[in-house]
This record gives structure tokens, C-alpha cells and sequence, in this order.
């Protein structure tokens, strides 16, 4: 039989959990104090026969104080604990993190796989295996749900919530998903597994994993440059894709606490300030069992949790092996809803409806579809190996509906999702790269140079060079364009293998083949490249809450200097040369050799039938972006436009404005606009001549105009026709 947490540890906080002194112990046991304080303290152990009278006086049974694996029923239940409201008067209206991502299951995926990225056990060699279930509950099915989560003792905070939701936007989505779970008669359950992955370790309000999720805001405990995470915020969206706000936790740990590793459970829940009964309550929630060592035993702690509990929770893990369940409870994606309303599904996805769960399934098949798509778009080079390498991670979705598979698990395969780069990148790993693209399918490698600068603000000091390995290969067919995404585009990734920049590669030559091409920064470049190390966290310190690209921050403004952004965009200017060069179409003519032949023969433009030149305006298209910060700290850009045919061409305004998580992006305005080629610059708008089919111009912006430093934020370009409004 399993033994788990020492025996006076566990005791004593059984007896507080009880109620009960050491004297009342000793007295029910007929035995003296100085016995019980002995096993308290470790001295001695009860006999097998005092086992049994000990379980009996808590009120269970002789095997839990024999395996010491879980807490006894008895003394205080499990309960919600709500946190008191501010004593000066202060009001939360909402967890201010959540809001710095959309309700979005993409981007639940993104962050919550870069999460089990950063927290895999690379001591194992083997990859992190993360699993995403999508589940509807309707029914009988919903109401042992309710009843497991204490929904009666939730619904009198989420009804003080909806009273006031129109003054809060929190408030407002919390009651739509109240009343959707009414309406509609279900509850949709999306849960996260990971394994091989460390688990929520340490203590329940010390510092540690555990109290940096389940308890702190803005906290990240992220060990190491090659980790993806910086800001504590990525928690966030889980809460964020809860309608409910409300989610649930089963973690496997890696290392004992109390003693033990299964099945250590909690529940959080991010409400607004609300007032119950005349009570106020500042936001925050937890499900747990309360804590015998705080004044008046309110406060919820983590528990360990028997089999049939986590079961009724729907939080059941597969295995042993170390990890964490994260339940979103009532999960939201509005971009799903957006794409519903458009009409935009594919036919494929409508194939089988009709099945069980029929009309009311598509939801929940959408958003499998988009969480594949999510996986595969940003963590393809995380799952890929070779060479004798393994991938870093594994991937799979699933779908079900009361219990029964809507779709079956679909295991993510990079090879499918993203079969160009995927191509390269193995390529890279087996070591069978070329120097110069002379068949189809090659992938060709080059080394592009990453100046890092000396840290602590020194000015035009360099640490070191890191080499960069770029991988660019043609894309072989149509299908392969499809799934690859947009074509001739450069993802960049660092240590953890996700994918953090996509961007198009600009100012190609006319007639360019379509390509893909990978930038692969820091330790994905090789652990032993030189300067790895500092390159990833030079990086990462470059990388904002969304991990969604390299510029200007706060952080790199201030661990290395306001103008170290600059190393970043010369790594990307010769990243885009050495592309330029490498995809050139060879000149005609020059000996016939046989190379050349043959790659005349793979890289062929495809010839398309002559459109219908279109009678009426046509509107030019940006087609190619560069943008960088001057000295000055203003934004200059150059950019090249795309006409299509046609008698007339609509003038175009060109408008820069700040991008911002939330409201209305600010217009800057133009310090300087000039023409380059192909277009005239009038009053602030692109005019034309006609038969023009490309256009460059570049443009510099008035730094009086901006409402927040440049280096702080990124820039939206826009063409809009007429003038601009």
C-alpha cells in the first residue's frame, strides 16, 4: 500500500481540520498527551492497532491513515471563499490582466502552450504532451456539473453582478454568460492537459508555481532565456475565455508537497466588485477547503482530492505523470462567433452536422477547427524533429458532447499544418541543406548576424555576434501554399520553438517564386551557437505581453539602451537581403548548365489566363511594409503598393496611427510623405497615372503628434481611398 505524507504532519492537520486539540485526541484514544505530541513531532508512530481507533475518533477509514494520500471528509468542507471587500472602500470592477487579450481560443492555445513549453521536463528528453477537450454538457449532465461546483452558493454573486452589469464591462460579459447557460440549456468545458511538465509546486501562498497562478497577478517564475513567458499575464487567458470567469485546477506535481503529488485541487473565480446581502466582496473567489491557520479558518486552500471528487469536476487526468488540468468553465470564442455571423465556415466543416448533437455541435466543432489551426500556425517548429532530435512538443484536440466523442482526438502534425517550413526546419536538423536552391523541395541554409550589445546602456558597445540560421525552401504546390498560410512570409522563433514574428518578406523582385523562409534566433539556432544564451534573453526582453514580435520595449529600453531596438531591425534587414538574393530567378542564357536548367525547371512562374481588365476604379493594395524608428524617435517608413488592372485608379491617403490593446488607435501625422516610384504625393494623397501597376513611397511622421513615446508602442499602416476619412 502507497504511503504519502509523513504521519505527524498529516495528523496534525487533520485535527485542525477537525477541530480537535491533542488532548482531545489523547482522551477519545484513552491514552496520554505526551503520546499524541510524540507522533506530532516524529518521535514514534501509533501501532497498527491505534491506527484504527485514530481513523474512527476522525471519522474515516483505517486505509486513509495508513496511506496518508488525501485528507479525511471529516471537519471542514469544502466551500468558496470570496475576499472580503477593500476596508478603505477601494473596488475592483475586474481583473485589469484578462483584459490585455481577446476571448479567443487561439489565443488561449498560444498562451497556454507556451506555458507548458516553458514548464517541460527537459530532465525526461521526452516532449511536453499538451491535450486540449473541448466538452458540452447539457441536461442531467450540467446539473451534477452545478451541483459539484456549489453553483447555488456561486448564483447569489453572479445575480448581485448581473444587477449592475450595465456599469461594468466584466459584468456585462458574466451575465451573457449566465443567461446563455440558462437559454440555451448548456455549458461548454474546454480543459487544458499537460504531462511532463512540472506541475503547480510549493506552497499555497509562499513563493512558488502554485501561488504565482492560483494567487498572484503579474507574477512570472519562468526559469531560464529559452523560456517563452516574461510578463505573468499568459494565466490571464484562461480567465479571459471563461464567460463565467471561473476555472478549475487538478495538478500532478513533480515534487511532493505534504507529501504527496496527485490530485491537488483548486478552483478561482474573477467576478467585479459586488455587494451580496449587504455584504461587499472585491472580486476574487476560491474553491477549496478552508485554511485551519487563518483567523476564523475562511480562507480556501488547496486540497487533495479524492478520484470520485476530481471525476465530478471533469478533472480526471490520464496518468501519473506530472502536470496540470486547467477547466475553463463556460469557454467563450467570440472570434468563432464573428466568423459564424459571416458566414465563412468551410464546407468540409459543415459535412456531418447532422450527426449526433447535430445543429447544436457546430459551435463546439468550430472551435476545434480554429484550436488546430492555432497549434499548428505558431508551435509547428515545437513539434517538429530529426536528425536524432526530438520534437519539444506534442499536441492533440478533442471534442465531446455529455460524455460521448463528437470528434475524435485529432494529434496535431506539423508536417500537415505548415508542410514547407516543417520541410525546412528537418531539413536543418538532419544536416541535408544546400547553399543555392537548384531543385524542387531543396531547403537552403545561410547564417545572418545578430550584433548584441553590451548591457546597462552602454552606447555602441558589442557583447559578441550571434549567428542566426536562416532556412528558405520554394513552396512545392498549391496545397502546400494553403496550409503554410500566406506565401513568401519569414516566421522567426527563439529557444522554445514558437513561432513569435510573422511577417512578409518585402520589396521582391517581380516574378519571384513562391517561398517560404524561417529565422531561427538564440538557442533554436543550436545551443552551442556563440552567444545563444544572450541573444534569447536579449530577445525575449524585446517581446511584449503577446510574444507576438521583436521591437522596442520598456524592458530593452532599459536593461540595454533606447536604441537597441536597432540590433533587431539590422538582424531583419539582412535576414530580408539574404532572402531577396537567395530567391532571385536566375538570368536567362549564360552557358545552359545543368544546375541553372534545372532550376529554371522547378522555379517556374505559373502562367494564369488573362483577366478581364475591369472598367470601373480600381483600389491599389499595400503590398510591402518597413518600418523603423529614427533618431528622433519617430517612425519612418517605406512601402510599396500593388494596382490591379483597370481605366482608372482611386486616389489613396496613407494613415499611420498607434496600435493599442483597446479604443480608438491615435492618427499621427505626417512630418514628410514622398514619392518614389510610380505616384505622385498631392496634399497628403497618392495619386496614380494610369496603366501604373506598382508604386513605392516613404514617409517620415511627426513625433509632435504622438500621445506616448514611439519606442513604447508599434505602428498601423493603412492606404484608405478618397481622403482618408
Amino acid at each position: 500500500m502507497e504511503t504519502g505524507e509523513e504521519f505527524g504532519p498529516w495528523l496534525a492537520r487533520q485535527l485542525k481540520l477537525a477541530g480537535k486539540t491533542q488532548a482531545e485526541l489523547a482522551d477519545e484514544l484513552k491514552l496520554t498527551r505526551a503520546a499524541v505530541s510524540a507522533w506530532i513531532t516524529g518521535r514514534s508512530t501509533p501501532r497498527p492497532t491505534v491506527m484504527t481507533d485514530i481513523a474512527k475518533a476522525l471519522g474515516t477509514d483505517v486505509g486513509t491513515v495508513h496511506t496518508r494520500t488525501t485528507d479525511t471528509q471529516a471537519g471542514l468542507p469544502v466551500t468558496w471563499y470570496h475576499r472580503p471587500g477593500y476596508r478603505d472602500g477601494g473596488r475592483d470592477l475586474g481583473n485589469a490582466a484578462a483584459f490585455a487579450f481577446d476571448a479567443d481560443v487561439q489565443v488561449l492555445a498560444r498562451e497556454t502552450c507556451q506555458n507548458s513549453l516553458d514548464e517541460r521536463r527537459k530532465e525526461t528528453g521526452r516532449p511536453v504532451r499538451v491535450r486540449y477537450t473541448l466538452h458540452e454538457l447539457t441536461g442531467k449532465f450540467l446539473d451534477d456539473f452545478r451541483d459539484a461546483i456549489l453553483w447555488n452558493d456561486l448564483f447569489p454573486h453572479y445575480s448581485a453582478v448581473s444587477e449592475t452589469a450595465g456599469n461594468q464591462k466584466v459584468g456585462r460579459v458574466v451575465d451573457a454568460g449566465v443567461r446563455d447557460m440558462y437559454e440555451k440549456g448548456r455549458l461548454v468545458l474546454l480543459r487544458v492537459d499537460d504531462y511532463n511538465a512540472s506541475g503547480l509546486t510549493g506552497d499555497d501562498y509562499e513563493d512558488g508555481k502554485f501561488a504565482a497562478v492560483i494567487r498572484r497577478q503579474l507574477e512570472s517564475l519562468k526559469s531560464g532565456p529559452g523560456a517563452g513567458g516574461s510578463y505573468g499575464l499568459g494565466k490571464a487567458t484562461l480567465w479571459a475565455t471563461s464567460a463565467l470567469g471561473l476555472v478549475l485546477v487538478n495538478s500532478t506535481l513533480s515534487e511532493a508537497h505534504e507529501g504527496r503529488t496527485e490530485r491537488r485541487v483548486i478552483g478561482r473565480l474573477e467576478l467585479p466588485w459586488r455587494e451580496v446581502d449587504g455584504v461587499p466582496y472585491a472580486g476574487p473567489a476560491w474553491l477549496g477547503r478552508p485554511d485551519p491557520d487563518t483567523p476564523g479558518a475562511e480562507v480556501a486552500r488547496s486540497w487533495w482530492a479524492d478520484e470520485e471528487t476530481v471525476a465530478r469536476l471533469h478533472l480526471t487526468r490520464d496518468s501519473e505523470e506530472p502536470g496540470t488540468s486547467f477547466l475553463v468553465v463556460g469557454a467563450q470564442d467570440v472570434a468563432s462567433l464573428d466568423e459564424r455571423s459571416s458566414g465563412d465556415d468551410e464546407e468540409e466543416d459543415l459535412d456531418g452536422e447532422e450527426e449526433e448533437g447535430g445543429e447544436d455541435t457546430r459551435d463546439i466543432r468550430r472551435m476545434h477547427r480554429r484550436l488546430v489551426e492555432a497549434l499548428g500556425r505558431d508551435f509547428w517548429a515545437a513539434m517538429t524533429g530529426g536528425g536524432g532530435r526530438l520534437p519539444l512538443l506534442e499536441a492533440s484536440v478533442r471534442t465531446m458532447r455529455n460524455g460521448d466523442v463528437v470528434l475524435e482526438e485529432e494529434q496535431v502534425d506539423p508536417s500537415v499544418e505548415q508542410p514547407s517550413r516543417t520541410r525546412a526546419l528537418r531539413a536543418h536538423y538532419e544536416g541535408v541543406t544546400v547553399d543555392r536552391l537548384t531543385e524542387a523541395g531543396q531547403v537552403v541554409a545561410q547564417s545572418i548576424p545578430l550584433k548584441l550589445p553590451l548591457s546597462g546602456g552602454a552606447k555602441g558597445g558589442t557583447l559578441g555576434t550571434h549567428q542566426a540560421v536562416l532556412l528558405v525552401t520554394d513552396v512545392v504546390s498549391d496545397g502546400e501554399e494553403k496550409k503554410n498560410g500566406p506565401k513568401n512570409q519569414m516566421h522567426s522563433l527563439r529557444g522554445n520553438r514558437m513561432t513569435v514574428k510573422k511577417a512578409l518578406v518585402p520589396n521582391l523582385p517581380i516574378g519571384t517564386n513562391s517561398f517560404q523562409a524561417v529565422l531561427l534566433v538564440g538557442e533554436a539556432a543550436g545551443e552551442s551557437a556563440p552567444f545563444a544564451t544572450e541573444a534569447e534573453e536579449f530577445l525575449r526582453a524585446a517581446e511584449p505581453p503577446e510574444h507576438d514580435r521583436w521591437g522596442q520595449t520598456e524592458e530593452l529600453a532599459l536593461r540595454w539602451s533606447p536604441s537597441a531596438y536597432r540590433r533587431i531591425n539590422s538582424l531583419t534587414t539582412e535576414a530580408n537581403k539574404a532572402v531577396r538574393e537567395l530567391v532571385a530567378r536566375p538570368k536567362r542564357g549564360g552557358g545552359g548548365a545543368e544546375g541553372g536548367e534545372a532550376l529554371r525547371k522547378a522555379l517556374t512562374v505559373k502562367k494564369k489566363p488573362k483577366a478581364k481588365v475591369p472598367t470601373g476604379p480600381v483600389v491599389p493594395e499595400l503590398e510591402a511594409l518597413d518600418a523603423t524608428i529614427g533618431d528622433e524617435g519617430e517612425w519612418r517608413i517605406a512601402a510599396e503598393v500593388k494596382i490591379p488592372r483597370g481605366d482608372e485608379i482611386v486616389p489613396m491617403v496613407p494613415v499611420a496611427q498607434l496600435d493599442v490593446r483597446s479604443g480608438g488607435r491615435p492618427k499621427l501625422d505626417w512630418a514628410e510623405l514622398v514619392a518614389v516610384e510610380g505616384c505622385e504625393v498631392e496634399d497628403g494623397i497618392l495619386r496614380f497615372p494610369p496603366g501604373t501597376r506598382r508604386a513605392k513611397f516613404r514617409g517620415r511622421t511627426d513625433v509632435t503628434s504622438y500621445p506616448v513615446r514611439a519606442m513604447f508602442t508599434s505602428l498601423v499602416l493603412e492606404l484608405r481611398a478618397g481622403k482618408g476619412e
